[in-house]
């Protein structure tokens, strides 16, 4: 399932391939260039920036299917990983290969991150469409406000929460590793729930 989720999201057709790959090769050295940026050279960062952040925002928003908002998070993720991961390249066409497949693995991660918030908000509200949800601006600000909710909830409860609902961890697991019973896991999850729910509610009613 999650290898088919993958293929479905991060293949463009192969029209928009050509096009990618068509672009003309920045005129830089690229071994210098990467090997600066492995240095953690500041003026290589600069340029790497400048030759390949509009680049790498297209090839994005041909994979996430023209959704802006989408490409830029998995821009930001793709980013963080050349950071991580980068390492000298001998040639153009080995490094743009490379940070492609950076920006795969960064969409799917996003992919998942996303369907894991609808996945929680179908929880609270018990959608019965939550696709029909996905492309409203309804989605972007629910998300927002369990965002700005969940930051604000004591540490242990927010804790709780990451680890059922995002590290999908089992109460059993939970239970286990903090010493707490099952029973009282689950009551404290239905409590926590329950008061981000009424939270969300009261101040999206509050916007109406």
């Amino acid at each position: 399932m999650v290898a088919t989720l993958a293929n479905s999201i991060v293949a463009p057709c192969p029209a928009c391939e050509l096009k990618m790959s068509a672009e003309a090769q920045p005129a830089v050295d690229i071994a210098a260039l990467t090997a600066g940026m492995a240095k953690g050279d500041e003026d290589a960062y600069r340029m790497f920036h400048e030759l390949y952040f509009h680049r790498f925002l297209r090839y994005l928003l041909v994979v996430m299917g023209g959704r802006e908002e989408a490409a830029r998070e998995a821009l930001q993720l793709s980013l963080l990983r050349v950071v991580r991961h980068i390492r000298k390249f001998d040639s153009e066409e080995a490094f743009w290969s490379w940070l492609t497949v950076l920006a795969r693995s960064a969409v799917v991660d996003e992919e998942r991150r996303r369907h894991r918030y609808l996945a929680f908000l179908d929880r609270f509200f018990q959608w019965e469409k939550v696709e029909a949800v996905a492309d409203s601006d309804a989605e972007a600000r629910l998300q927002e406000l369990l965002a700005a909710n969940l930051d604000v909830l004591p540490w242990d409860e927010r804790e709780l929460v990451n680890r059922k609902y995002f590290a999908r961890e089992s109460v059993k697991e939970i239970a286990a590793d903090t010493g707490a019973t099952e029973k009282a896991i689950e009551s404290q999850l239905v409590r926590i729930r329950r008061k981000l729910k009424q939270c969300i509610l009261a101040q999206l009613k509050d916007e109406t």
